[in-house]
């Protein structure tokens, strides 16, 4: 019995703290979830509002019960529940969840805890996790679920103010952007962050929160992406040329599914999902011809106002291709009359499309009657394309899906945007 409580201490335990978002939720539940099959101890630290959502709409608990050295562990965002929690409210997330997140991961990573975190994985933005760890002698291996091409941006941005090329003077929004090989010749300045077009972008709390990441890299123990090789092979070597530690381990979904391959339901029972799914898209699905329909979605935090989805639905009418497309009810802006709104697309476009609000993307990119995928090049999203082999037609909106967009575009010739 002693030798058995033995060797169960001696079994690695890493804690793993994603950003408040379903798309590094689902990133670090994969991750976390392959660790398990590794035989490590996983602790999942997430907020109570995002727990909820998460047990409400997907099978978590139920699918990680199998691992018996997993637990979910939740804290609060620091926000009253009724606070809304949307795209343009990120900061208030990020800086009320620090004043939670700083006391309680010194507590965690204390020796006076029951089971010790002997690793900690956090999110890249959560730099200050990098200085608790080696205060408290941590091993902390950051996990950057951004694109490595929009990272390596990120590293470059410093040699830009050093350069005097930032912030950027005038409107030439499609001036090529020097000192960012092998991007050069490649990226403009309207595919940079929006605050290296600010004369004060040091006050900027987007701003803020990346110099700060990029300036503790280099004092965390490693850093992972979720990318691979044969895609990001150019731009990991860069990364590495100034961080050595850095692995590639993606696309985590795709281990995923070739370790679960002899299961043939696991794909369609697995969820990671903050918004339920509507699983009678793939009812639809079924019922169209190969590589017919252009599916159609803007990830889980793009806003859109009504005119821009009405273009976009007179397009893809004209166009006479089938389409699914997923329509967040928080996703509309500006909408008086939502339900009614709603209401006249979807009947709007009966024969040709179908308007979901959730659906489960990566059964919808690997359903063979879908030959293409209009998107915001959310880095999820776009690996998930690239695996299936669908072709992209990018709308890009946040942090990295402008550069993101830039390379289906023009680097791996994979799309358009």
């Amino acid at each position: 019995m002693e030798h058995q409580q033995e060797e169960t201490s001696n079994i690695p335990h890493v804690l793993i703290f994603p950003l408040p978002l379903q798309s590094t939720i689902n990133s670090m539940l994969q991750l976390a979830e392959l660790l398990c099959l590794a035989g490590l101890k996983v602790t999942f630290l997430n907020t109570n509002h995002n727990q909820q959502r998460l047990l409400r709409h997907s099978n978590v608990q139920s699918r990680f019960e199998q691992y018996p050295s997993f637990r979910f562990l939740t804290i609060s965002d620091g926000l009253p529940e009724d606070h809304p929690r949307s795209v343009e409210q990120f900061g208030d997330i990020i800086s009320s969840l620090q004043t939670v997140a700083e006391p309680f991961l010194k507590e965690m990573l204390s020796d006076v805890v029951e089971e010790p975190v002997t690793c900690v994985i956090p999110d890249g933005l959560f730099y200050y996790a990098v200085d608790i760890g080696n205060e408290k002698g941590v091993p902390v291996i950051t996990f950057d679920t951004i694109s490595p091409s929009c990272l390596w941006v990120y590293l470059c941005l410093p040699k830009l103010i050093e350069a005097g090329i930032l912030p950027f003077k005038g409107n030439e929004l499609d001036a090529l952007v020097t000192h960012i090989p092998p991007m050069e010749g490649l990226l403009r300045r309207r595919d940079l962050p929006h605050f290296c077009h600010l004369d004060d972008y040091k006050t900027d709390l987007n701003s803020q929160a990346v110099f700060k990441e990029i300036e503790r890299i280099p004092k965390a123990h490693g850093l992972i992406l979720n990318s691979f090789e044969d895609l990001d092979g150019s731009f990991l070597s860069c990364i590495r040329s100034s961080f050595p530690k850095t692995y590639a381990i993606g696309p985590l979904h795709f281990h995923l599914e070739t370790r679960f391959a002899a299961k043939p339901t696991s794909l369609l029972s697995s969820s990671n999902s903050l918004w339920e799914e509507d699983h009678t898209s793939i009812k639809w699905l079924d019922a169209q011809s190969m590589g017919s329909v252009i599916y159609v979605s803007f990830g889980s935090l793009a806003v859109v106002s009504r005119k821009e989805i009405l273009e976009f639905w007179h397009g893809l009418m004209n166009s006479k291709v089938k389409f699914l497309w997923v329509m967040r009810p928080n996703m509309l802006k500006g909408v008086e009359s939502h339900d009614q709104f709603m209401k006249e697309l979807v009947e709007g476009c009966k024969g040709t499309g179908y308007i979901v609000s959730w659906a489960p993307q990566k059964i919808v990119l690997a359903h063979p009657s879908v030959g293409g995928f209009l998107t915001h090049s959310g880095w999820n999203s776009t690996l998930e394309s690239v695996t299936e082999g669908k072709p992209m037609i990018c709308w890009p909106q946040y942090v990295d899906q402008r550069v993101t967009s830039r390379l289906v575009n023009e680097f791996w010739n994979i799309g358009w945007t």
